[in-house]
């Protein structure tokens, strides 16, 4: 069998190894266990389900003899019987000079090969290695369907093992050699040439934009990359997640430079609460980025199926991988087609930005000087202060420290203590103005209800409570704002006073006019990725108060084209 068979077949099943029961053991030692052949191997990764748990929380799989005490039961190891499926197969089919050998010996004569293999390993012989396996492979597969459960079993369980111990050797192969700028492949097909076409072309700004921001982040970037040993290049992946913006917000609720979700951020540590959001702290963000690219790539074996499932979740790459008709997992190449449709922009669009960066020139591109990260140090502050009196107390432009402090949700310090990054030299004076600066006490906002009711959008919602559909979608759990039904109760944010409905008496929110004009007029120039739906999310107005203000006979819209807007509130993030 040739050895990009055998990967091909390795990588599905090394991510679906379960705890390895029903093997058997001769009378005298001939099964070395398995967990000492196994030895530094990764975890094995859950079985893939829609809706699999995290990949940091998943348990080690239990046999049921470990739970009952037997202290000999390792997890993942072939479990020896008294009784060895193997032995008695030994008896009923004994070989001959003439005929096959039995059963038993080609799954033991596999399993020497298999333990071969890892002697190759250690020792740096990695052609060795495979060839072990190959014949290990080769041996098992020998082996004919005697309708014995347990000898099936086995033969399946060795399968395992072996696939598993290619994608270990295969994985170590890529990021052993100590070049961290060759561990992630640089293709060039006809999907990465069109994605390097539109950074050359509509997407130009976008891209020497996102790049001279990139000079704000990528040191820290590279250093943490460094120290937990994963590719430099993966410090360019928040251009095409972010723009390198550390509030950017998308349509899916993604938040920050590395676009957490809320439920991905929590796993990997980002905490949020009414005063902060971790997602948008850029240094805290690239820690959990690290650690949950660490885990996808242990967990498929390659950095560009690691990457779509980065941008699409675990979850679903494994629900492509279990809906092939063969059993095996392929590289990304492979499922590239089966994968959502903006997963197959988004592996593409980072190559693309590999390919530009590596030869700029080759492709007719001026790359703009990056901008200098900030030099910062911290001041604890330990009570609720508005960022811009602290601007102002500190003689600087108002701002400053919010572009300093992204993670802070309402540009205040919260009541605890908190360390605040302040320009360098600049300590002694806040410390000094803190007592002279008031202690700011947030607006109360009060939550009342609200019935849906026929014709109704959720941006028409969101404009008449001067809120945003990002908020209500949060106190709603609303996983999309498309999806209303006539007589759903909304939780909405109301200020002051008391409310039961907006449909009871008691009820008084501002109509949308009202609150767009309490706000005033805005002008915004459409951008790349703007929308309608988008900008009335933004603004907190209505895809049809837009139209009609602007007299749009339809929902499209020009890059370049300047739309008046009557806002209620810009969301953070926008």
């Amino acid at each position: 069998m040739k050895k990009s068979r055998l990967w091909k077949f390795a990588a599905a099943t090394a991510m679906l190894v379960v705890a390895l029961a029903c093997s058997s053991q001769r009378a005298t030692p001939v099964v070395p266990p398995i967990a000492d052949a196994a030895a530094g191997a990764a975890e094995p990764a859950p079985a893939a389900e829609p809706d699999a748990a995290p990949i940091a929380a998943q348990p080690a799989p239990v046999d049921p003899a470990e739970a009952a005490g037997d202290p000999e039961v390792v997890p993942g190891e072939l479990i020896p019987d008294e009784e060895s499926t193997l032995e008695a197969a030994d008896l009923t089919e004994p070989a001959s000079a003439e005929s096959e050998p039995a059963p038993a010996t080609l799954l033991h004569e596999s399993l020497d090969q298999f333990e071969s293999s890892k002697t190759h390993w250690e020792e740096g012989d990695l052609d060795a290695a495979f060839a072990a396996l190959d014949q290990a492979y080769e041996l098992m597969a020998k082996v004919p369907p005697t309708g014995d459960a347990l000898l099936s079993q086995e033969k399946e369980n060795l399968r395992q093992l072996i696939s598993r111990r290619i994608v270990e050797i295969y994985a170590s192969r890529q990021s052993a050699v100590g070049n961290p700028n060759g561990s992630i492949p640089l293709v060039l097909n006809d999907d990465v040439r069109r994605e390097i076409a539109s950074f050359q072309g509509r997407e130009r700004t976008f891209f020497l934009e996102s790049y001279a921001r990139s000079g704000l982040y990528r040191p820290m970037i590279l250093a943490k990359l460094a120290a937990a040993g994963l590719p430099e290049q993966l410090s360019w992946l928040p251009l095409v997640e972010s723009g390198f913006k550390d509030r950017a917000l998308s349509s899916a609720r993604a938040l920050g430079l590395w676009q957490f979700i809320a439920s991905t951020g929590y796993r990997y540590g980002l905490d949020r609460s009414d005063w902060i959001d971790e997602r948008m702290d850029p240094e805290k963000a690239t820690l959990g980025a690290i650690a949950y690219l660490t885990a996808l790539h242990d967990l498929f074996g390659d950095w560009l199926t690691a990457l779509a499932a980065y941008n699409c979740g675990e979850a679903a790459v494994l629900k492509r991988i279990q809906g092939q008709s063969v059993g095996y997992f392929d590289q990304f190449w492979d499922l590239y087609a089966r994968l959502p449709q903006e997963t197959r922009r988004y592996v593409p669009r980072f190559l693309a930005t590999l390919a530009i960066l590596e030869d700029p020139a080759k492709y007719g591109m001026e790359l703009p000087p990056p901008l200098a990260p900030p030099e910062v140090e911290k001041i604890e502050v330990a009570r609720a202060t508005k960022l811009e009196n602290l601007d102002r107390a500190l003689g600087l432009e108002v701002g400053t420290l919010a572009k300093l402090n992204p993670e802070l949700r309402r540009n205040a310090t919260p009541k605890t203590a908190y360390s605040l990054k302040i320009p360098t030299g600049q300590g002694p004076t806040l410390l000094a103005s803190l007592a002279a600066i008031p202690e700011w006490t947030p607006p109360k906002v009060e939550v009342g209800t609200h019935r849906v009711r026929s014709g109704e959008t959720l941006g028409q919602i969101a404009a008449r409570y001067r809120t945003s559909v990002q908020t209500l979608q949060s106190m709603n759990n609303l996983r999309s704002a498309h999806r209303l039904s006539i007589g759903q109760l909304l939780r909405v944010p109301v200020s002051g006073g008391s409310m039961r409905s907006s449909n009871s008496p008691s009820a008084a929110p501002t109509p949308a006019s009202e609150a767009a004009a309490a706000v005033g007029t805005i002008q915004h120039r459409v951008r790349s990725g703007d929308s309608l739906w988008r900008l009335a999310s933004r603004y907190g107005t209505t895809t049809e108060q837009i139209r009609a203000d602007n007299g749009l006979s339809s929902n499209n819209l020009q890059i370049g084209q300047l739309l008046t807007i009557r806002a209620g509130r810009e969301r953070v993030g926008g």
